[in-house]
């Protein structure tokens, strides 16, 4: 891997330890994964920001790297934490976990990190432009940057994308190269897709059949009424968490279709029945409605209020979105929490210390939310369109 003498420098430790240490983890990637060298990147985005995720040993290194004089030089943004920072008493987060919580995001603030707190900053002021190389690291994240916007990113880890954002560039391989965003696999998608959930269901099977390979995929009919770009987020995120996937290409709607042909080997999905039976439990009722993950966006929001606008919840209400949108949509908030919902900020429910919550059953409209809550919270899933949530699980009356 070529190095330029500034990054030989770093690496040598004449810039101090915290870039040392940032160098020595983006040349070891490079060196295992053939780059050959590093490219600048505009911004990174940094995850395993919960307690839950990386307990006292991920703070104890986070207050090391921060101790050597760890500064970003580039706009670097934070993936949720466990818990809202401002309401987590409401969330019943326990006290200690709050303050362990708190000391993390406090950290990476004195590093530079904007507490932006959220898994999807291309919805805010931090949306990246075609082509820019970044280091994000949050799997839907990636995924929506690399496919939707046409952005170069590889699905950093949480360590790696901070210490790019230390040095300000990263190991040149993967999607950040021509060859590395080619597709492998042609997948025919011979089924109707109604809503979000479908989409999301559809994510899940393409990244359950496929693992890391990237797909061009090809719909037919007619798509749903709903913004598109929400509709390949849903399938997107969920597509990177039931396989590793972290592009795709879908014709006539992302950017680089039209680039690339459509090769390789040839992937026929007929029926969406097998990611609803594997994604969903027979519930009737559940302890929690969960909507968000992705984090909301205004339009979602502004959705999720008409449909409670002047009715009652029977069931717990939590929607998860970024503080900045969140104060953006007042109004909308107001008629969620009206209605016996809550919007929280800061966090997610994957991420959250759920088995101190007592919540044992959720329904969502989130494919990626229903693949993971069952092994990382131990949590039974409810997996519908959203209007059903609000209605079959909410008892809106």
């Amino acid at each position: 891997m070529e190095l330029t003498e500034e990054e030989k420098a770093m690496l040598s430790g004449e810039r101090g330890p915290a870039l040392q240490r940032a160098m020595e983890i983006i040349w070891a990637l490079g060196k295992i994964y053939g780059a050959a060298g590093t490219v600048p990147v505009k911004s990174a985005q940094i995850s395993g920001i919960s307690y839950k995720n990386i307990g006292e040993a991920g703070l104890d290194f986070l207050k090391k790297w921060a101790s050597e004089g760890a500064k970003v030089q580039i706009p670097a943004m934070m993936n949720p934490a466990g818990m809202d920072l401002k309401r987590w008493k409401e969330m019943g987060i326990p006290a200690e976990f709050a303050q362990k919580q708190s000391e993390i995001v406090e950290t990476l603030v004195a590093m530079g990190v904007e507490p932006t707190l959220t898994c999807a900053p291309y919805l805010a002021r931090n949306r990246p432009e075609f082509g820019e190389h970044l280091a994000w690291s949050e799997s839907s994240a990636v995924i929506f940057a690399n496919s939707v916007i046409g952005a170069r990113t590889n699905r950093e880890g949480g360590p790696s994308a901070l210490a790019a954002a230390i040095v300000g560039r990263t190991a040149c391989y993967g999607f950040h190269t021509e060859q590395g965003r080619k597709p492998a696999c042609l997948v025919e998608v011979a089924c109707p897709l109604k809503d979000e959930a479908d989409f999301g269901a559809l994510g899940y099977l393409i990244g359950k059949k496929l693992g890391y390979k990237t797909p061009y995929i090809r719909l037919r009919g007619e798509l749903p009424a709903i913004n598109k770009e929400l509709l390949l987020r849903a399938m997107g995120a969920a597509m990177a968490a039931s396989g590793s996937v972290s592009l795709f290409h879908v014709e006539g709607l992302t950017p680089e279709a039209e680039i690339f042909p459509a090769e390789g080997e040839r992937l026929t999905i007929d029926s969406l029945n097998e990611a609803y039976f594997a994604l969903s439990s027979p519930l009737n009722e559940v302890d929690l409605i969960w909507i968000g993950c992705p984090h909301a966006s205004p339009e979602e929001l502004e959705l999720i209020a008409s449909l409670v606008n002047g009715r009652k919840l029977s069931t717990r209400l939590w929607v998860t979105t970024s503080r900045e949108i969140a104060e953006k949509a007042g109004k909308a908030v107001e008629v969620i929490e009206e209605a016996g919902g809550l919007v929280l900020s800061d966090t997610c429910l994957v991420v959250a210390p759920v088995e101190a919550l007592g919540i044992k059953s959720v329904a969502t409209n989130s494919a990626k939310a229903a693949f993971y809550l069952p092994s990382w919270a131990k949590v039974q899933v409810a997996f519908a369109p959203l209007e059903e949530c609000l209605t079959r699980y909410g008892g809106l009356r």
